[in-house]
C-alpha cells in the first residue's frame, strides 16, 4: 500500500486491520475469466489519526494464467494463486460496470453493496483502461458500444453520500450542461469503525460520461500563457460557467445566511492556518500583521449566503468540451477535510478564490521553468485572466464583486497560506509562488491586481 499514490501516509508503515470484504461474480460470458475471484477488501489503517478506511479491489487468479504487468501484481498469499490490483484486471473492470449499470448487489461479512444506475442505460462490449496520475482515487475509462464512461473508484471511503455523486447528479437533473452525464454509483453498508457495533453507509464508486479528446483548463491556460495568447475570452467564459454552477446548486440545495458562529469558525481556521504556515515557512512571519489586517477587514463586511459549492476548485477541475464549453469535474471537495465538513454550505467566493490562485500558478510555473521569461509579461497575462474571470462571474451571478472585495481577498490569502504549507512539505522549489502571492495580497488586497 505505501507504494500507491492513493495511500495517504507514505512517511510511515501501515497499521492495517481487515474490516470486511465482498465478492463480485465473474463475468458469466467470458471463459478467460472463469477462474478469476473478484473480492474487494475494506482495510482500516489504524496508525492514522483519525483512522483511514481504504477500498482495495483484488482479483485472485491461478498463477500460471496471470499475464498482468508486474507493477500491478500484489503477490501470492498462497501457493498457486496470485493477487492483482483489481482496476488493472479486466474481470474486475467488467464486473464493476455491470454492478453500476445493472443495479446488482454483493454481500460479505456485515457488508452489503449495491449498484444504482441513474438512467438505466445498457452497455455492450467495452474495454477498460486505468487513468494514470491520480492522487487519491483510481478511475477506469470504458470505451466500446455506446457512450464512453469513466468510473471513479474511491480509495478512501467515508460514511455518507460523497458530494462528488450528490452534487453532479443534482446538477444533471436540474438540466445543467456544466457537468458530464451521470451513469450510476455504488453504495455500501459496512461495520462502523467509530462505535465497533452497528453499520454505516457510504459511497464506493461513481460512473459518468467520459468526454474524450478534451484538455483540462490548466493545460489550455498554460499553453496560452506560454504563447502570450489573449486568454480573456476563455477566462470570462470560465467565470460565467462557475456562476452557472453556483446558481444551479443554490436552486438544488438549501442556502442560509452566514451566522456569527460561521464568521468565528472561519476566522479561527484562518488564524490556525497562518500559525502553521509561519512555523513551517518563517518568511511568512514578516507578513503576519498585514495578513491579520486582511482577515479583519473581511470580518467587518457583509457576507453572502452560504450554499453548496465545488470546494476544491482550480483549473485542473475543468475541461473544455467542443460544443459545450467549460465543464466542471470532481466535486469531492478538499480531500483532507472530513466528509461531514465537505457537505456543509460554504462561501461561493471560496471557489472564486481557488480559481484566482490557479491562474497565479500558471504564470508562476512558467517562471520556474523559464527564469528568463519577462516577469512583466506573465504578470500582465495573469492580471488580465483574473480580471476577466471575476467580471464573467459577477455578470452572470449578479454578485456585486468589485476588484477590492475584502472577503474575496481574505479567502485568496488563506488559500495562498495553505499552498505555502503544502509546497514547503512537498515541493520546496515551488514555495516561491504562494509566497509572492501572500506579499501581493497583504500589500494590495485586491482580486485582480
Amino acid at each position: 500500500m505505501p507504494r500507491q499514490r492513493w495511500y495517504a501516509a507514505k512517511a510511515r508503515s501501515p497499521s492495517l486491520r481487515l474490516v470486511s470484504w465482498w465478492e463480485l461474480p465473474s463475468p458469466a460470458d467470458a471463459e478467460s475469466d472463469s477462474d478469476a475471484r473478484i473480492r474487494t477488501y475494506l482495510v482500516a489503517d489504524e496508525g492514522a489519526l483519525p483512522t483511514v478506511l481504504y477500498q482495495i479491489p483484488v482479483v485472485a487468479r491461478a498463477t500460471e494464467t496471470v499475464d498482468a504487468d508486474p507493477e500491478h501484481v500484489i503477490g501470492s498469499p498462497e501457493p498457486g494463486t496470485t493477487f492483482i490490483d483489481g482496476p488493472f484486471d479486466p474481470a474486475y473492470a467488467d464486473a464493476l460496470l455491470r454492478l453500476i449499470t445493472g443495479g446488482g448487489t454483493a454481500e460479505g461479512p456485515q457488508t452489503r453493496v449495491a449498484g444504482h444506475p441513474v438512467d438505466g442505460g445498457t452497455f455492450g462490449d467495452t474495454t477498460a483502461r486505468v487513468v494514470t496520475g491520480e492522487q487519491s482515487n483510481t478511475s477506469l475509462i470504458f470505451e466500446g458500444d455506446g457512450m464512453p464512461v469513466i468510473c471513479k473508484v474511491y480509495r478512501q471511503v467515508h460514511p455518507g453520500l460523497n458530494p462528488d455523486i450528490e452534487l453532479q447528479i443534482a446538477l444533471a437533473k436540474s438540466g445543467s450542461s456544466r457537468v458530464p452525464t451521470p451513469v450510476g454509483w455504488v453504495e455500501g453498508l459496512w461495520p462502523d469503525l467509530e462505535t465497533a457495533h452497528g453499520a454505516v453507509r457510504g459511497s464506493l464508486a461513481f460512473a459518468q460520461e467520459f468526454l474524450p479528446d478534451v484538455e483540462d483548463a490548466w493545460r489550455v491556460a498554460l499553453l496560452a500563457a506560454a504563447r502570450s495568447d489573449d486568454f480573456r475570452a476563455h477566462a470570462r467564459a470560465l467565470g460565467e460557467a462557475t456562476a452557472d454552477v453556483h446558481l444551479a446548486l443554490a436552486g438544488c440545495f438549501r442556502t442560509r445566511a452566514a451566522t456569527t458562529r460561521d464568521r468565528e469558525a472561519t476566522a479561527s481556521t484562518w488564524a490556525r492556518r497562518l500559525a502553521i504556515a509561519m512555523a513551517e515557512v518563517p518568511e511568512i512571519s514578516e507578513r503576519r500583521a498585514a495578513a491579520e489586517a486582511v482577515y479583519r477587514r473581511a470580518l467587518e463586511v457583509a457576507w453572502p449566503a452560504l450554499q453548496r459549492i465545488h470546494g476544491d476548485y482550480h483549473l485542473g477541475q475543468v475541461i473544455h468540451a467542443p460544443g459545450r464549453g467549460w465543464v466542471l469535474l470532481d466535486f469531492e471537495g478538499e480531500p483532507l477535510r472530513p466528509m461531514a465538513e465537505r457537505t456543509q454550505p460554504d462561501l461561493p467566493l471560496r471557489d472564486v478564490a481557488g480559481m484566482l490562485r490557479s491562474f497565479d500558478y500558471v504564470t508562476g510555473s512558467l517562471r520556474l521553468d523559464d527564469p528568463g521569461r519577462s516577469p512583466e509579461a506573465v504578470r500582465g497575462w495573469a492580471r488580465d485572466a483574473r480580471q476577466a474571470f471575476v467580471e464573467g462571474y459577477a455578470a452572470r451571478s449578479g454578485t456585486d464583486l468589485d476588484r477590492r472585495h475584502p472577503l474575496l481577498a481574505a479567502l485568496e490569502l488563506d488559500k495562498a497560506v495553505y499552498e505555502a504549507i503544502y509546497e514547503s512539505r512537498n515541493r520546496p522549489t515551488w514555495v516561491s509562488i504562494p509566497l509572492a502571492a501572500i506579499s501581493r495580497l497583504v500589500e494590495r488586497p485586491a482580486a485582480v491586481v
